[in-house]
């Protein structure tokens, strides 16, 4: 790619030989034993608290060796605009849904991880073409984060959630929006939270459905639903955050196994679509396997095990401390597994227009209940633009 402001059309295509070798790989991995079966009567002796169940990796394998089309995903991404342009001197890559409508109003819709632009295919359409002339409409531009998906991989340090924030800035001038709106969650939630906070100039609503804030000294008076929330979310941070760990101190170590073992790619994100979904105990209740083997295969296919955690070692700590002055919306799903007191995130979103805690979805909500999220957005978004 030149390196200038140029735009190039981009599509998916995967050479055949990198299927084989997928499936070559599958059929001589090395698999453990099996997790060690509980003495206690009251305990099912195959659940996920060791990890992945050895039985459902080895059934989600064979499946991806023998019965997973990756051409069908393909044809789905490039019945799409996508684009890639050099920005910072990186190659971004991006979905660009176009609105018919005219009054649309432009909206950067950003991933986190283990994800992709996997999750904002899922809602464009709905989010480009409303069935209603009162329901807002969107132009939805969705990148890939830098290390991601068909972005480029960095190579100098630097790319920090606020660099990246700026990276979009650029982008969205130069697809011609000098004013928008910005959405996402995960880290897709702390870039939508950069850019109100150092381009607010230019955003003129956020969204998240991870609003991320410091704990405060005083924790103040709590209901009881928050209280069990709090209790849950410091649950996780206890035995549920080692992945984090892990990424923001030793990515490099960890991209060793990940990207010479599909097994190994395949059970690491698999854990966190049973985990931290609204799925009662199997992910597939809440994601199909297909789409779940889409975003494996992305990872995978694109080699981006260690880019992709070195986004964390790149923002670690993250920031949590700069308040954000722009109109701001946050939607809480129940099986995400962090879930903070409305009173603590208004500390940081100083206007906060928009807070609603939906029926279902956890931390996928575009892939979960993507209805819900499409719905989330239009209302949240009704609620703070003219």
């Amino acid at each position: 790619m030149a390196a200038d402001e140029s735009i190039e059309p981009f599509s998916v295509e995967v050479p055949e030989k990198a299927l084989v070798d997928l499936r070559e790989r599958l059929s001589r991995a090395r698999l453990p034993e099996r997790e060690s079966v509980s003495t206690s009567p009251d305990t099912a002796d195959a659940d996920w608290r060791q990890g992945v169940p050895l039985a459902y990796v080895s059934e989600l394998a064979d499946h991806w060796a023998t019965g997973y089309d990756w051409r069908r995903f393909e044809a789905e991404l490039n019945a799409h605009e996508q684009g890639r342009t050099r920005i910072f001197d990186l190659g971004i890559h991006f979905l660009h849904v176009r609105s018919p409508r005219p009054d649309a109003r432009p909206l950067v819709l950003t991933h986190g991880w283990p994800s992709s632009v996997i999750e904002p295919l899922e809602v464009a359409e709905r989010l480009a073409n409303p069935p209603r002339e009162s329901v807002p409409a969107f132009h939805v531009v969705a990148p890939s984060l830098p290390g991601f998906g068909f972005s480029d991989k960095p190579s100098t340090t630097g790319w920090s959630v606020e660099k990246t924030a700026d990276a979009w800035a650029v982008l969205m001038s130069r697809l011609g929006y000098e004013r928008f709106v910005a959405a996402g969650g995960d880290w897709g939630g702390r870039v939508a939270t950069a850019l109100g906070v150092w381009h607010s100039g230019r955003v003129d609503a956020l969204h998240t459905f991870t609003p991320y804030v410091r704990e405060p000294d005083d924790e103040g008076e709590l209901t009881e639903e928050e209280k069990r929330a709090l209790a849950a979310t410091r649950e996780f941070w206890r035995t549920g955050a080692g992945y984090s760990l892990q990424q923001s101190t030793r990515p490099q170590t960890l991209a060793y196994g990940l990207s010479d073992s599909p097994v190994a790619q395949l059970a690491w994100i698999v854990e966190k679509f049973q985990g931290w979904t609204d799925c009662d105990g199997h992910p597939e209740n809440a994601i199909s396997r297909d789409r779940m083997l889409d975003m494996v295969s992305l990872y995978w296919f694109t080699g981006t095990a260690g880019s992709s955690a070195r986004f964390y070692w790149e923002n670690y700590p993250p920031t949590r401390r700069e308040l954000v002055e722009v109109p701001s919306a946050v939607s809480i799903f129940p099986g995400d597994m962090e879930r903070l007191p409305r009173a603590w995130v208004e500390q940081r979103y100083r206007d906060l227009r928009y807070w609603h805690e939906a029926d279902r979805g956890g931390h996928f909500p575009m892939l979960e209940v993507p209805e819900s999220y499409v719905a989330e957005l239009r209302h949240a978004f009704a609620t703070m633009l003219p």
